[in-house]
């Protein structure tokens, strides 16, 4: 079955050209996933990052805000960076929210595009492969073992540990987020969890070979098979031209601003629109994103497609009026064009 999400790391956003307080910047992010709620969005993330320019550190009582005052939509994080943070309070506190929402809760876990956790909460750099890798064996543990037994490096092992709360319906829904590295890919297959590729850039099609080479790494460790999702940057306005005009002065900000500490050049507007007419930014009229999602969900075999609508200091307003469209006029048509 086809799902629809939308992602957001609670952007701090302006209201009448002042950047709000971090706190209203939480709130209209609940706001945001109620409305998604309602106009019948299947999952809403939230991401995790510890920057003054993103509100949200802690997704899960945000996401329990949002489960108060929700029935249906399925709550998760966007993502998670278990690399710096110990599994089992991570598995904890999602369960926590699996049993406030009814098992809506899904978690999904990365290693993050930003590195500032690390030096937060004490962990070193230089182990950034093996902290991911030895936390993903021990959340994998977690999730099958009733009581957990492992053993590694970065934490003290566990010896037929129970781990409280239990879930009440199966096990938590975990999706390992990949940004397109092989070996993450084949990382997500060997724990037969299902994956979500952030695709950020370029034509979605250049990922076809990290689907294909996740179906043969599932099947050659016995795994059954399992869906993918893709994360990708959007926006849904009214018609396609004031959806440009209105998405890329912030949407530039916040680039230029993320880029200037990686060396990258200012975006330019002949890069925006390139990614527009043929790469990976989803921005136009509802017609317009739906088709192009449609187009990026046959071409990948996508089980879901999760739009990340906020961009920088883009308005709540703005923000809300394309959770409106996507969500009361993209997913339907996208769902037809893909025939279900």
């Amino acid at each position: 079955m086809l799902t629809f999400g939308l992602d957001t790391f609670g952007d701090v956003t302006e209201r009448d050209g002042v950047p709000v307080h971090p706190a209203q910047a939480i709130r209209d992010v609940v706001e945001e996933g109620v409305l998604a709620d309602a106009v019948g969005v299947d999952f809403f993330g939230i991401g995790e990052h510890h920057r003054d320019d993103f509100a949200v550190s802690a997704p899960e009582p945000v996401l329990a805000a949002i489960a108060a005052r929700t029935e249906r939509i399925r709550l998760g994080s966007a993502v998670t960076v278990l690399s710096s943070d110990d599994p089992v309070r991570v598995y904890q506190r999602f369960a926590t929210l699996d049993a406030l929402s009814n098992g809506r809760a899904e978690v999904i876990l990365g290693r993050g595009s930003f590195t500032e956790s690390f030096p937060l909460f004490g962990y070193p750099l230089d182990q950034y492969e093996r902290l991911f890798d030895e936390k993903l064996n021990l959340f994998s543990a977690l999730r099958t073992q009733e009581r957990v037994t492992w053993r590694g490096s970065v934490r003290p092992a566990l010896a037929e540990q129970p781990v409280y709360p239990p879930l009440e319906h199966g096990p938590l829904t975990t999706w390992v987020g990949v940004g397109g590295s092989p070996q993450s890919v084949v990382r997500a297959a060997h724990y037969g969890l299902p994956m979500l590729l952030a695709i950020i850039g370029g034509d979605p099609a250049r990922f076809r070979p990290y689907v294909d080479l996740y179906a043969r790494a599932l099947t050659e460790r016995g795994q059954a098979p399992q869906p993918v999702g893709v994360h990708s940057p959007g926006y849904v306005g009214a018609d396609d031209p004031s959806a440009r005009e209105e998405f890329f002065p912030d949407y530039k900000r916040m680039h230029d601003r993320i880029g200037a500490t990686r060396g990258w050049p200012p975006f330019t507007r002949a890069q925006f629109d390139a990614e527009v007419d043929s790469g990976s930014l989803y921005v136009g009229s509802p017609d317009t994103v739906a088709r192009k999602i449609a187009a990026t969900v046959k071409v990948l075999g996508l089980a879901r497609f999760q739009l990340k609508y906020s961009a920088g200091p883009l308005s709540h307003d703005r923000l809300m009026g394309c959770i409106e469209r996507y969500g009361r006029e993209v997913i339907p048509r996208v769902r037809e064009l893909v025939g279900g």
